[in-house]
């Protein structure tokens, strides 16, 4: 696992001798080839951004717990991921400032971070340039396959609350020509890069985001589906954002108004497939309340989604990307 730390604005940190410091905006490309190499063994690509009230620390260990999860949903299930062969997973963590306090202002200034970080700052142009860099150095997975995109790894985006944010707007940045969302859609030659697949979970945003804060997403540089979760158990986006925002958020009620049709679906059993016809979409809006039901404090089951059944989802989501 590789990890990628933003600062308040959106800039990308190296390490240095005096500390952290900003990279300049010309050196990115080559700052990610000295630090960011794909090994050969991968078959797939993650780039995970967290969301609100996540640690450095904590955010790591989200990640590496959804890892696990994903490892053993795999190897109990082989039967349900047939063009998985194998599953070897390569992560890039992307953590930013999300702490404040637990209260209506802190949900707002974060909630006002995380937007002035990509379209005042430059989250979003080190995010795209990121999965930039990814694309066009993705290896060759070690088992031999036909696979579809450049070079055999394929590249999924993650997000997780106000991180869904910040994988929205940076892939809206490289948005440039006619929609080419859905997996029925070709790889679209020439692009700054294509994503396979992206899953949001609990995204702490508007209804109809994106069909006003997101639109350009209809003609992203995506391949796959922008897939969505939402529980009703999720106070964070029922509660605080319902007060902060007079509505609800995507990730309590799910997604309304976008710029192709919504498909909704109920998030599966663990032992229970995802037919491609449920997920080739442009948007998919996944109803997690039977699943994403605990928490305690005032997020409530916010937090709940490093499930096996978030795993099988994903799992679900590279197995129809071949």
């Amino acid at each position: 696992m590789q990890l990628v730390d933003l600062d308040l604005d959106g800039r990308l940190l190296a390490t240095t001798p005096q500390g952290p410091r900003p990279v300049p905006g010309n050196r990115l490309l080559d700052h990610f080839a000295e630090e960011l190499t794909p090994p050969g063994w991968a078959t797939d690509l993650l780039v995970y951004a967290h969301g609100w009230q996540s640690s450095p620390k904590s955010a790591l260990t989200a990640v590496h717990h959804l890892l696990e999860l994903s490892a053993h949903q795999y190897e109990d299930h082989p039967q349900l991921y047939p063009a998985l062969r194998p599953w070897r997973p390569w992560t890039v963590l992307i953590r930013w400032p999300s702490r404040s306090l637990p209260s209506l202002s802190g949900y707002r200034r974060i909630r006002d971070r995380a937007h002035a970080m990509s379209t005042q700052g430059h989250a979003s142009r080190v995010i795209g340039q990121l999965l930039g860099y990814l694309d066009l150095t993705r290896p060759g997975p070690a088992a031999p396959a036909v696979l579809a995109t450049r070079d055999g790894a394929y590249l999924h985006v993650i997000g997780h609350s106000f991180g869904c944010r910040f994988v929205c707007e940076a892939v809206q940045w490289a948005a440039d020509e006619p929609p080419t969302l859905g997996w029925s859609t070709p790889r679209p030659p020439g692009r700054p890069f294509t994503v396979d697949s992206m899953l949001l979970l609990q995204m702490a945003a508007p209804r109809d985001a994106f069909a006003t804060t997101f639109p350009s997403l209809g003609k992203a540089p995506l391949r796959g589906p922008v897939v969505a979760t939402y529980s009703q158990h999720d106070r964070a986006n029922g509660f605080w954002h319902l007060r902060a925002e007079k509505r609800a958020g995507i990730g309590y009620a799910g997604i309304g108004t976008a710029p192709a049709p919504v498909s909704g679906i109920r998030m599966h059993g663990t032992g229970t497939a995802y037919p491609i016809a449920n997920l080739d979409h442009r948007f998919v809006s996944v109803d997690a309340s039977e699943v994403f039901m605990h928490g305690s404090g005032p997020a409530g089951a916010h937090s709940d989604h490093l499930r096996p059944e978030t795993a099988h989802l994903l799992l679900s989501l590279a197995n129809h990307s071949r």
